[in-house]
């Protein structure tokens, strides 16, 4: 059993509230101790006796209390009495004796009442806290030095330090692409908080500069069939070119799209054509038999086609959404960057596109390639009780993290032919029954007939079709557009 950190933390930051100034100053005395600040009080009273906490709404769900909260965070947590921000989180609370699952997509924070994989399983409360400079939780104004690995994990643990007081009872840390990267990069700064991670198809670019495990990867996945199709695909896509820009230039024509982002409209379309194969393999969404046979398409037959596997107009600075993702890529994560393939040399007219190109030129960008290298050597050589899920034809699991020899009870698990959005389920049987008992017991919940035989482990909650529905899983499925975790 893990000990919960309660090592010394300043008071500040234990006992803050907002100055007029921005600053984390002390706080009042508190009142005196009543039946509602009790054991049994009412949970929302509980949390709004936390520091630094507003409650912004409160929604009815089954079986559940929704909440949408915003917690007071320093902007460098390094300098508590400096400036602060509002950060969300929701939280889907049960009880607060059952443990408690800590979700974040990486991204903007979804507010709707839903519950990821590990929290049916082990039946318990959720928090989904939204990345710092997502949404609508970034400073004001934003200094995006502070958007780094460190800061934002360092959030997780304030967060949890305030609400572990309201659920002592297990915690396990979990995200989906980049929020199973940002639960590990939590894990690795504050490993003695979270008593398990789960991280689904986290990608880890441990050299940034040498991504040839890509383009491997392009060479073998699913069949040479699937992969001759999409080929055929993005060489007919670039062989008429002229005819299929000009049908992107009268889309955008129509809806006032511009492509400054990237450089040129058609800068943008050959970045939309090589992320078809891509794309295919990442979302998964058409089969392999229903590929357009490209050569026989008429060009609107093709232009149609590239709609429904890329959508070029989603490669449009209206579409592109917050660069706040791809300032990340470019000072710390990385980003794959693909060779040209063979069936797509002369007709390649443009750079593979970098993060530089999403960001605005007045933000500095440097990248600190050590932070990934940190991790990546800490999962290898300290990693504890976690658990890591790829997906077989997920071109995002080709560069995985590896827990090695100085790891403990830790594994990789991976789905059989999974896309980006592989989890337990779609793992084989026994593995999944493996990988269903091991997040049972790390939780604390595992019952007697499974810690005797792990095969019979099953999610202790039932499905719900409107808290378990694949889009309340925390897990964003885009139609089309630039590839990102």
């Amino acid at each position: 059993m893990r000990k919960t950190l309660t090592g010394f933390i300043s008071l500040a930051l234990l006992m803050g509230t907002v100055s007029a100034a921005g600053a984390v100053t002390a706080a009042a005395p508190a009142a005196p101790a009543t039946a509602a600040r009790g054991a049994e009080a009412d949970i929302r009273d509980r949390l709004l006796a936390i520091p630094g906490m507003r409650l912004i709404s409160e929604e009815p769900s089954e079986g559940h209390r929704f909440f949408t909260l915003g917690y007071t965070q320093p902007v460098d947590h390094r300098d508590p009495g400096g400036a602060v921000f509002e950060q969300r989180f929701t939280l889907l609370h049960k009880s607060t004796s059952r443990p408690t699952v800590f979700h974040t997509s990486g991204y903007e924070l979804g507010t709707y009442p839903g519950r990821t994989e590990p929290t049916r399983i082990i039946d318990g409360n959720e928090v989904d806290l939204e990345h710092r400079y997502f949404g609508s939780s970034r400073p004001e104004p934003a200094d995006w030095s502070q958007l780094t690995v460190r800061q934002a994990a360092d959030d997780q643990h304030r967060l949890f330090t305030a609400l572990k007081k309201i659920y002592p009872r297990k915690w396990i840390a979990t995200g989906n692409s980049k929020g199973g990267m940002t639960a590990t990069y939590y894990e690795r700064f504050h490993p003695r908080d979270m008593d398990a991670v789960v991280a689904y198809v986290a990608p880890n670019d441990v050299n940034n500069a040498e991504d040839s495990a890509y383009d491997r990867f392009f060479t073998q996945v699913g069949t040479e069939e699937c992969r001759g199709r999409l080929r055929a695909i993005e060489r007919e896509a670039l062989i008429r070119r002229d005819a299929m820009t000009a049908r992107l230039a009268g889309e955008a024509a129509a809806q006032g799209l511009t492509f400054d982002a990237f450089g040129s409209l058609d800068q943008a379309y050959e970045a939309a054509v090589r992320d078809v194969s891509w794309g295919h393999w990442q979302r998964a969404r058409t089969p392999c038999a229903e590929l357009p046979d490209a050569p026989s398409l008429t060009d609107q037959e093709l232009y149609e086609a590239l709609g429904r596997l890329s959508a070029p107009a989603a490669y449009a600075d209206q579409a592109l959404g917050d660069f706040a993702y791809y300032y990340q890529a470019g000072t710390e994560l990385g980003m794959p960057r693909l060779s040209t393939p063979a069936h797509l040399r002369g007709l390649v007219r443009h750079p593979y596109q970098s993060p530089r190109s999403y960001v605005p030129r007045d933000i500095p960008m440097t990248f600190k390639q050590e932070t990934v290298r940190d991790v990546d050597r800490w999962v290898r050589d300290h990693a504890s009780r976690m658990l890591f899920v790829n997906g077989e034809w997920d071109p995002w699991s080709a560069e995985p993290f590896r827990p090695g020899r100085g790891a403990k009870d830790s594994h990789v698990l991976t789905a059989p032919q999974g896309d980006h959005w592989s989890h337990i389920e779609h793992l084989g049987g026994r593995d999944r029954a493996f990988a269903t008992a091991k997040l049972l017991t790390w939780a604390g919940v595992a019952p007697a007939a499974v810690r005797k035989d792990p095969s019979k482990a099953r999610p202790l909650a039932a499905y719900d079709s409107t808290l378990d529905r694949p889009d309340r899983r925390g897990v964003d499925r885009p139609a089309a557009g630039p590839i990102r975790p």
